[in-house]
């Protein structure tokens, strides 16, 4: 244990969000300066960053984290335990507070994303479905069923 006070406790909170009417949002959470739509139910151990947009309808489900540059549209679902990425490494290490490197992501309507996935710095079309442990590396532009690592096509979509 630090002495002295050697150490900053920050507690889990909610705060400078905007937030639609039904929703439902499990504490403990840290949510803070995004955009969350109507009827979203948001489950324990979440966490999304500031500038995330979330449509409406959607279900979060715990220990999700969500990062800063991601939107996420409407009737959407996201499983347990789904990282969202928006660094890449790309000078060999973590950005270090340089956001210009990071990357966005846009998920489009009635995607729905199973427990463990990866999300990197992509874009998904509406109706969409990411299997539980999948890792997408890019840009998904046919609705359908997705799973791996790396995330291929594995079934065309039924709508």
């Amino acid at each position: 244990m630090a002495a002295n006070n050697e150490f900053k406790l920050s507690q889990s909170s909610i705060k400078d969000i905007t937030i639609g009417v039904n929703c439902r949002i499990v504490e403990p959470v840290n949510i803070y300066g995004c955009k969350i739509g109507s009827n979203n139910f948001i489950g324990p151990f979440v966490e999304i960053q500031k500038d995330v947009v979330i449509g409406d309808n959607c279900k979060i489900q715990s220990h999700s984290f969500i990062c800063e540059l991601v939107t996420i549209g409407n009737n959407c679902f996201i499983g347990h335990g789904v990282m969202f990425i928006n660094d890449l490494f790309s000078n060999g290490g973590p950005a270090q507070g340089n956001k210009e490197l990071w990357k966005s992501t846009k998920i489009g309507d009635h995607v729905s994303i199973g427990s463990n996935a990866t999300i990197l710095p992509v874009q998904i079309c509406n109706y969409v479905v990411i299997g539980a442990g999948a890792v997408v590396t890019k840009n998904i532009t046919e609705s359908g069923t997705y799973a791996g690592n790396p995330a291929k096509k594995i079934k065309s979509s039924q709508k």
